[in-house]
């Protein structure tokens, strides 16, 4: 391997340089660098061109699109999601003033199980806010189903989900909000960034306003809110990779397959469940048969400078700032034997060879 250089699970899709630098002589002519510039704009007229989307706003993270859909729902109480994600999904949670109630996923899908919402459901319940764990759509008719029933919204974390679909259509189209991320490591990424998807125009405006600081267009006052703007740069650099977006998507597709092809002889590992024709292929987890197995070939892979991750580990529900502990069996098996593999637009065919190579022996 050339230079025996690292090999990380990802790396930023990124355009080329001088492209996002022709957009950025733009800005610094206008000397406009936020407060929803024309940049911003301009991309979020993009993704709903693009994705089949009515109402989507642009934030400055992931993290605070999931903290505006809670305020913009006006959520109190308890909201039910599931132990298998990052933590920015449950910090949202608490900042917001609400408490999470872990649901534990189906083992199959690694998402949360429909099944098992019901029999969490108090007078305290207000929401349901799934995960889209790694791209592969949500049992959406399940979780709606009872998010109907019992009178609940609906957020859908899509953090990693942005290019998913469901029966057809992007999947950011279901629930009340899909909060998206556009984080560096994301398919479509502004290196910092994300964005609300709203069903409706009411919440649309609520969400633009929640962006910045409460006020509206005429700059009154009609919200609780905070700064959660994107900036010009950013969205510059989200304008450049979409261009590209749908390379890289190719390009994962097709090393997700690849190293499904070559790896599926192996008994002692198994993949997640999802439709080939609805997820992303945003990651490239393999769940082993024990936790031991997973740190002996970690540690292999680590000694030849190959660096995967444990996504997600532990399961939330698990944390010692959590003090509401709740059992989440399937979760916490899974969060200490899953690991995802390098997968990135310059990984090399020859590089994904030597680490299948690797977990082979």
């Amino acid at each position: 391997m050339r230079n025996n250089k690292p090999i990380f699970v990802t790396k930023p899709s990124l355009a080329p340089l001088k492209e996002y630098t022709k957009i950025l002589k733009e800005v610094w002519r206008r000397g406009v660098l936020t407060h929803n510039g024309p940049l911003v704009q301009s991309l979020e007229e993009k993704i709903c061109r693009k994705f089949g989307l009515n109402y989507f706003v642009a934030v400055s993270n992931g993290t605070i699109a999931l903290q505006m859909a809670i305020k913009a729902l006006k959520l109190k109480g308890e909201i039910i999601t599931t132990p298998f994600t990052w933590i920015a999904t449950i910090s949202a949670i608490k900042w917001q003033g609400c408490q999470p109630v872990f649901c534990d996923i189906d083992r199959h899908t690694l998402n949360i199980d429909p099944a098992k919402i019901e029999s969490l459901i108090t007078p305290l319940t207000t929401a349901i806010l799934p995960v889209h764990v790694f791209g592969n759509p949500c049992d959406i008719e399940g979780v709606e189903a009872v998010a109907k029933k019992h009178k609940l919204k609906v957020i859908y974390d899509a953090a990693h989900a942005v290019g998913s679909t469901y029966k057809g259509k992007s999947i950011l189209k279901y629930g009340d909000i899909s909060a998206i991320s556009f984080h560096a490591t994301k398919l479509m990424n502004t290196a910092e960034g994300g964005g609300c998807v709203a069903k409706n125009r009411k919440l649309y405006e609520k969400l633009k306003c929640i962006r910045f600081f409460g006020y509206n267009d005429q700059k009154n006052m009609v919200e609780e809110g905070f700064n959660g703007k994107m900036t010009e740069v950013h969205a510059g650099l989200g304008l450049a990779n979409l261009r590209y977006y749908n390379k890289v998507l190719s390009d994962r597709k097709h090393k997700c397959l690849y190293y499904r092809q070559k790896l599926s002889s192996l008994k002692f590992i198994s993949f997640q469940e999802c439709k080939t024709n609805e997820t992303n292929y945003s990651y490239f987890p393999v769940i082993f048969d024990s936790e031991k197995r997973l740190i002996a070939v970690k540690k292999k892979l680590n000694a030849k400078r190959i660096f995967p991750r444990r996504y997600f580990f532990p399961s939330v529900n698990t944390y010692t700032k959590n003090d509401n502990y709740r059992p989440a069996p399937i979760s916490e098996s899974i969060s200490k034997r899953i690991l995802c593999l390098p997968l990135y637009w310059e990984l090399k065919v020859d590089e994904m060879k030597k680490i299948i190579k690797l977990i082979s022996k």
